[in-house]
């Protein structure tokens, strides 16, 4: 479960980075036209292209190891990626939430202090 709850959070990191380019792309279009806002919807693109890629990472360190911290440092770099991320960058992160969770409830993954 934590290994697939690792390949979850790898699919979601990839889908938020697509949902951050465009965050980023719609801002910039914003920009272009001088309208109000633009630098607030290019700064949660930025956001959510940094969660997207700490998913990516936290994601491929899930799925290759058998430790809780990855799916817990998971859980939270998701919160922050909705929060920080505006909503397209939301509506992915629940993917990487899930993926998390999966890996911090395992049964299979070993506590820190039994290692």
């Amino acid at each position: 479960m934590a290994r697939a709850g690792g390949v979850v959070a790898l699919i979601a990191g990839v889908l938020a980075v697509m949902a951050a380019v465009v965050t980023l792309l719609v801002g910039g279009c914003g920009a272009a036209f001088e309208a109000e806002g633009s630098e607030t919807v290019i700064s949660l693109g930025w956001g959510g292209l940094f969660a997207a890629f700490a998913c990516i990472v936290l994601g491929a360190i899930s799925a290759a190891t058998r430790k809780r911290w990855p799916g817990v440092l998971l859980v939270f770099c998701a919160l922050l990626g909705a929060i920080f991320g505006g909503t397209l960058v939301a509506v992915v992160m629940v993917l990487a939430l899930v993926g998390g969770f999966m890996v911090a409830l395992s049964r299979h993954a070993v506590p820190e202090d039994q290692q």
